[in-house]
């Protein structure tokens, strides 16, 4: 029987379906919904990549209809725990409800990743290895030696190294080259930092990453890139979110509210 969480200030209602106890210090938060065979594909990669052996999989699922979320089949798949938001919000409600969950559970480190079956899951040994270093921000690059951007949309490609990508450095006043990628690696430290706050309802869609890809080093905390691959399907339509003008309309105004330092939290004097 699911398990509820309510009412917590910041986070949406949500429910619990937890396959098996916690068994690492990290885990891999998958935000999606109605993925369908993308995101059973992906988590078929990660049991062959043993990621399920190295991090507690954990899907933070928006309310998906499309018969994907089936318990009996992501626990074959190795899928540790199964969140469904029921409040409002999307992917940062999404994102928020699974950090909640795993500070609660006690994780060190958290890593997210997209549920659409582009990124590279066999990378995540990566992350884990600058977690343990000390790292409290790992970015995942497909532009940095080693990582690989394959199919990317013409478009895609210019608006990340031309525009987004150097307004999020100017932000963070540090150096980073695949900022609208949201594979990454996030220490507890940072998460639980006193001026992050990343539990609050300012954060619907994609505000949340656009905000963590900036706030640990402009508060002095470790930030790094690891090489990973990005593939777009070939010669089928592009899976994303992020749709039309509106859409990126609303892309470039979280942007321009990141550098305003919109979303920091006040200091108290």
């Amino acid at each position: 029987m699911s398990e509820w969480v309510k009412h917590v200030p910041g986070v949406p209602d949500y429910t619990v379906d937890a396959f098996k106890e916690k068994r690492s210090d990290y885990c891999l938060l998958i935000p999606i919904i109605n993925e369908g065979k993308r995101i059973l594909t992906e988590l078929e990669r990660a049991q062959k990549g043993a990621v399920d052996g190295l991090c507690d999989i954990i899907l933070c699922d928006g309310g998906s209809t499309d018969g994907s979320m089936e318990a009996e089949g992501l626990v074959r798949r190795g899928v540790n725990t199964l969140l469904t938001k029921k409040g409002p919000g999307k992917q940062g409600a999404q994102l928020r409800m699974g950090i909640h969950y795993a500070l609660e559970r006690g994780y060190e480190g958290i890593l997210t990743i997209d549920g659409n079956n582009k990124d590279s899951i066999e990378s995540v040994p990566l992350f884990i290895e600058k977690l343990e270093e000390g790292y409290d921000l790992i970015q995942g690059s497909r532009f940095i030696p080693g990582g690989k951007a394959v199919n990317t949309p013409f478009s895609r490609y210019w608006a990340v190294r031309l525009i987004h990508a150097p307004v999020i450095s100017l932000a963070a006043r540090h150096w980073f080259t695949d900022t609208t990628n949201a594979y990454r690696g996030y220490s507890r430290a940072y998460l639980t930092h006193p001026l992050v706050k990343p539990l609050r309802d300012v954060f619907v869609g994609y505000e949340l990453l656009a905000y963590l890809s900036v706030r640990a080093t402009q508060l002095g905390l470790k930030a790094c890139e690891v090489p990973v691959e990005r593939a777009y399907p070939k010669n089928e339509p592009t899976p994303t979110k992020i749709k039309g003008i509106q859409g990126n309309t609303n892309l470039l105004k979280i942007l321009l509210a990141t550098l305003a330092g919109t979303y920091s939290p006040k200091e108290k004097r």
